[in-house]
């Protein structure tokens, strides 16, 4: 397997893990705060990378290392999950599927202003054309109108795609998971302290599916698909590769159905299938 070819297969694996995240979010915010619910999965997930780096005894970042990782902490560990658990209590997981849509592009854009690629002009253009499509579908789905939730969201793709870049440009040579664990380590000194400062008096009324949410965004969220995704991009191409994210919504219909038993229907299938297309179309105009 060729090094293109395995960047695609491990950028589709963390998108799966991915499909699942603001769902999860959405639920665990019902009973959670949003403070609380940022610095804990940062904390949780940020002891289990310390584990993996202390286990494997992986060598210090370089100094030259440690303004990226900031700034990848900044996008992935503190922004992202922030500004979506505040936005997720204004709008519905649905309505956040508008900004999905524009995540590749904004990943895009951060891979040729900080990641050097140079992707020729009709690949922007698939690109658009299948954030387009992404966002399109949602809006025919009825949204509602939240400026401030609107806002945020918008300011959380903006940082995800500057993390998701800038960890991807320094997975090259750190490697996919250490990157994103030595990323939540140097957010651990201050996001462990917030969870403890900003624990609920109580879990009494914590219901299971809180819980459940929790697990999941600092688990496989916040760790697990950060492996995949990282080693993906900087073995794909990070604008390449990040167009797999078009397919981040329908992926979580397709686990919506699968576990809840909602109804694909076949507007969907045909919105997929244009996606993929685009989808394809980019990679082979990526480089």
């Amino acid at each position: 397997m060729d090094r293109t070819t395995s960047g695609w297969i491990n950028g589709l694996v963390g998108v799966v893990i991915f499909s699942a995240s603001l769902p999860a979010t959405r639920v665990a915010v019902l009973q959670f705060d949003p403070l609380f619910l940022t610095a804990a999965r940062a904390a949780i997930a940020g002891l289990l990378g310390l584990g993996l780096l202390f286990l494997f005894r992986e060598r210090r970042p370089a100094r030259t290392d440690l303004t990226s990782l900031f700034i990848t902490a900044l996008g992935v560990v503190v922004g992202f999950p922030l500004l979506t658990a505040l936005a997720l209590q204004y709008v519905t997981s649905a309505h956040s599927i508008v900004f999905i849509g524009l995540l590749p592009l904004s990943t895009a854009i951060f891979g040729v202003l900080r990641g050097g690629e140079r992707p020729k002009p009709a690949f922007w253009l698939f690109s658009l054309l299948g954030s387009a499509l992404v966002g399109g579908y949602a809006m025919t789905q009825g949204l509602a109108a939240s400026p401030v939730g609107d806002a945020l969201m918008l300011a959380a793709i903006v940082v995800c795609g500057l993390g998701y870049a800038e960890g991807a440009k320094l997975s090259r040579t750190l490697g996919g998971w250490q990157v994103i664990s030595w990323a939540l380590v140097l957010s651990l000194p201050v996001m462990l302290p917030l969870a403890f400062w900003t624990m609920p008096d109580s879990f009494a009324g914590i219901g299971a599916p809180a819980w459940t949410g929790l697990v999941y965004v600092s688990v496989f969220s916040m760790l697990v698909g950060f492996v995949f995704w990282y080693r993906g991009l900087a073995q794909g191409g990070i604008a390449a590769v990040g167009q797999l994210q078009l397919l981040q919504p329908f992926f979580g219909l397709a686990i919506a159905a699968a576990l809840l038993g909602e109804p694909v229907t076949w507007t969907m299938l045909v919105i997929t299938a244009g996606v993929i297309l685009c989808v394809f179309g980019a990679r082979k105009f990526a480089r």
